[in-house]
């Protein structure tokens, strides 16, 4: 298997659908509803998350067919191919919608290439707000807009990078006491909150405002993100040498059997 050909195919779909988000973000949003995790952020569909949808299968059909490959898409039903091929495309058309239904940037298109035993072998990530892609090959590095990625921790203090504000965030002692904990052990000067994106971009800013974090606490129901919210970006933090695990620092449960929902070990993505 070719992965970097599949790479660049996967960056075309890409750039495919952030040209559709593009076109779209002046224009009166359609807003609907689906049956998904907990969250109002998750709920919420629009054409456009559709369209893209649409345009990134035109581009990964023939190598799904060539390759025997399985799917996974945010906006169509899990078939469960993903556990009989070798690999799956795991597609998130546009993460963050209701970013881009507010009209705030934190929104991005992510895609990935999974092998079955649930280790990313391609990630790709397009931020249509900045034109900027993010992508990496298992073993093969990094890159920004085809460049090897190299990245700085040059704050003095903590970002805390989140889809919600401190507010609004359930068991907020707990969390704050991590944060201190970490400010602490690195000598920093206190933490700020970076908030409102999606997962997918959200991982992205924790690597770009470093030293930085990105958390979510484990619970019974339904949510806390799903596979295709993480498996691209996971790709990438791997090959930069940064963690991203479950929250109590084990491996990501990126093909997990009973559904995609990450909610039962949650998730930690940091830049330390």
């Amino acid at each position: 298997m070719d992965l970097i050909k599949l790479a660049n195919v996967a960056i075309k779909a890409a750039l495919a659908a952030g040209k559709i988000i593009r076109e779209s973000s002046s224009e009166y949003i359609d807003v609907d509803s689906k049956d998904a995790g907990s969250s109002y952020a998750s709920q919420v569909i629009t054409d456009v998350d559709r369209a893209c949808e649409s345009v990134i299968l035109s581009h990964l059909d023939r190598s799904r067919e060539e390759l025997d490959i399985a799917l996974l898409s945010e906006e169509r039903e899990d078939n469960g191919s993903r556990f009989e091929k070798d690999y799956f495309w795991c597609v998130d058309p546009m993460d963050g919608t209701l970013a881009f239904i507010n009209g705030y940037p934190g929104f991005a298109v992510s895609i990935a290439l999974v092998s079955k035993e649930g280790i990313p072998q391609i990630g790709v990530v397009y931020d249509p707000s900045t034109d900027i892609v993010y992508h990496a090959i298992i073993t093969r590095g990094a890159y920004k807009n085809r460049e090897p990625w190299h990245i700085n921790k040059t704050n003095d203090y903590l970002t805390y990078v989140t889809d919600r504000g401190l507010s609004d965030t359930p068991r907020l002692p707990e969390l704050e006491e991590i944060l201190n904990r970490y400010v602490d052990r690195f000598h920093l000067n206190g933490y700020r909150e970076m908030a409102g994106g999606g997962s997918v971009l959200n991982a992205i800013l924790v690597i770009e405002n470093g030293p930085a974090i990105m958390m979510k606490f484990p619970k019974e129901e339904p949510g806390g993100g799903s596979i295709w919210d993480f498996a691209a970006t996971a790709c990438i933090y791997e090959e930069l040498g940064l963690p991203a695990t479950d929250f109590d620092g084990g491996v990501l449960d990126l093909n997990r059997k009973d559904h995609a929902y990450m909610n039962h070990r949650g998730i930690c993505y940091s830049n330390f």
